[in-house]
């Protein structure tokens, strides 16, 4: 082990300094569904269940929501997990031949 010269109020001890790097929280997005008169109401009751894992009461209430104003909110996720989600919707209305449209925004804060 090598040594270095002691300097006045040196205790002799060597340590070792230990930087900390901060992981930030990964930027959230909101997940939007957005209201339209072809899609069905029991489609998207059903996607909210399967691909956001909504209860079929909390499913229900975004989807009336939905249907009352326009626009909700039907999950936040990460970028990637978001636009995979809304990919997997969109697939999935197409397959039926619905209008169904998603889209997402950063969260705030």
């Amino acid at each position: 082990m090598a040594r270095r010269p002691k300097e006045e109020g040196d205790t002799g001890v060597l340590t070792e300094e230990r930087t900390r790097e901060r992981v930030q929280r990964p930027r959230m997005y909101k997940v939007i569904l957005h209201n339209d008169h072809f899609t069905t109401r029991e489609f998207v009751i059903a996607v909210l269940v399967s691909v956001f894992n909504k209860s079929e009461t909390d499913a229900t209430q975004i989807m009336l929501h939905v249907h009352r104003s326009g626009v909700g909110v039907a999950g936040v996720y990460t970028f990637d997990v978001a636009q995979t989600k809304i990919d997997k919707v969109h697939r999935l209305a197409r397959e039926l031949e619905y209008p169904l449209l998603l889209t997402m925004e950063p969260e705030d804060g």
